[in-house]
């Protein structure tokens, strides 16, 4: 696991995710039943992170105003949770699995005491209000965030995550989701098999990319050349 100590939302944060798979994109790759996604889905997000490999950029993906207001409450979520719960969160950028093709972004890493292998983390999400009450009558971690909090636990090993529901004027929804190796398992095999096409088509692409680059480098470096044996430099 590294750690990349770059804040959330920073031009560096989107350069260190752009190209490979993320958590809060897992469920692009995998199913909310651990099987992995076929069809369209994968393809096309497959395609875009090989894009962002070849550009050297991140695609931008969108925002809207709801996005925007729920960045802005999570601001006020996460001291809520430390007085609330007694603890200390420690605020992270970007983590990466050791060979760097997998990461997340998490909201806070919970530590124990030193004596203790029992290590956390937190998801916050701040949902507008109905769907926040849909997610306080279910009392369940929600479908379509699974995938997010067993990939963050994927990528640092850690034994339990803690989800966040929070709304103001409503009740907080949150959840303790512990590790499940079988869950795990099936996470791995998931990105296992995305990485190989991802591979496949990056080594294919980069030679078609440098098949159509070499001819206009070579030009270029020919009329550098020709100005510094004229001294016309343009």
């Amino acid at each position: 696991m590294k750690i990349h100590d770059h804040k959330q939302g920073s031009s560096a944060w989107l350069m260190a995710r752009a190209g490979i798979f993320t958590a809060s994109e897992l469920d692009n790759l995998i199913t909310p039943e651990w099987k992995p996604r076929t069809g369209q889905t994968p393809d096309t997000y497959i395609y875009r992170k090989v894009a962002e490999h070849l550009c050297c950029f991140p695609l931008d993906t969108g925002s809207s105003w709801a996005m925007e207001q729920g960045v802005i409450l999570e601001t006020e979520a996460l001291p809520w949770f430390e007085f609330s719960q007694g603890v200390t969160v420690r605020r992270v950028g970007f983590i990466t699995n050791d060979d760097g093709t997998f990461g997340c972004s998490p909201d806070g890493l919970i530590d124990g005491d030193e004596d203790s292998d029992d290590f956390g983390g937190i998801e916050i999400k701040c949902p507008q209000p109905a769907t926040h009450v849909r997610y306080l009558d279910n009392g369940e971690l929600p479908k379509e965030y699974a995938a997010q909090v067993h990939g963050s636990m994927y990528v640092t090993g850690r034994s339990w995550w803690k989800f966040l529901s929070y709304s103001r004027q409503l009740p907080p929804l949150l959840l303790t989701i512990h590790r499940d190796e079988r869950i795990i398992a099936a996470i791995r095999a998931a990105l296992s098999s995305a990485q190989q096409t991802y591979n496949s088509r990056l080594s294919k692409l980069q030679s078609l990319k440098s098949a159509h680059e070499a001819p206009l480098k070579a030009a270029y470096e020919a009329k550098i050349r020709e100005w510094e044996l004229t001294g016309k430099i343009p």
